[in-house]
């Protein structure tokens, strides 16, 4: 059957899901935590318990300054967004940190890399951006391009770690797509972050950050790689005398 044909594509994309627990065994397993999460804070849990959970894993200046850790590692457990309200940005943020990010380009990495490198990327850029966004905000708060409420403000989620991955999944595309894939990356945190002054609001920071760790990342592979291929042209071929 033609994969190019609508039931080839459907067959195609059915043996995808079938075999995607198989394949992706961890970025399966933390969708699946991730999704768990999501039901139970916003359906289970009480209303003002939930405040007090987001406001716990909030990584902000002041719960990175009283319990970075915690606040670290949970805030990868809970994605800021929607499910069901399909026609706001929030579903909108959802389908490309949740559905792109996470499922689509975590996925490809795992297979590609490994589960351990995978999770340590994902794991470096959303902790990695965070962090260096907190030294941001901490220069911006000292000439007064933030307000000082943002010390407080609630930040949390999965988006830092899935801008990594979609920056690395540049090198999954094809070449002649890399460049408007990377303008993609690039081009939504922007289109809908703030910019109260001479930088923009430090959520949108955050995700250029991630997408440069990302980007930095699938260069060092690409060059890697280029050498590797190199030097195997190089080498001189094995002679074998005649018997």
């Amino acid at each position: 059957m033609n994969a190019r044909t609508p039931s080839g594509l459907l067959t195609g994309l059915l043996r995808a899901a079938r075999t995607y627990p198989r394949r992706s065994p961890l970025t399966f397993g933390y969708v699946v935590l991730l999704l768990l999460g999501h039901v139970w804070v916003e359906n289970l849990l009480a209303a003002d318990r939930a405040d007090a959970l987001r406001d716990h894993i909030s990584t902000n200046l002041d719960n990175l300054h009283d319990h970075p850790v915690s606040a670290l590692l949970g805030s990868a457990l809970l994605f800021d967004g929607t499910l069901t309200e399909i026609l706001s940005t929030g579903f909108g943020s959802t389908l490309i940190t949740l559905g792109l990010g996470v499922c689509c380009c975590l996925a490809w990495t795992e297979r590609r890399f490994g589960g351990l490198r995978a999770a340590a990327v994902f794991l470096g850029g959303h902790i990695g951006a965070t962090l260096i966004t907190a030294a941001v905000i901490l220069l911006a708060l000292r000439h007064g391009w933030y307000p000082e409420s943002v010390r407080g403000a609630s930040d949390y989620g999965i988006s830092y770690g899935a801008q990594t991955v979609l920056a690395l999944a540049t090198l999954a595309v094809p070449r002649r797509a890399r460049l408007p894939w990377a303008a993609f990356v690039v081009a939504w945190p922007l289109s809908g972050g703030d910019w109260p002054g001479p930088l923009p609001g430090f959520t949108t920071v955050g995700h250029l950050l991630a997408a440069a760790l990302g980007f930095a990342l699938a260069a060092t592979v690409a060059l890697g790689a280029s050498r590797r291929r190199r030097a195997g042209a190089e080498r001189p071929a094995d002679v074998h005398p005649n018997p």
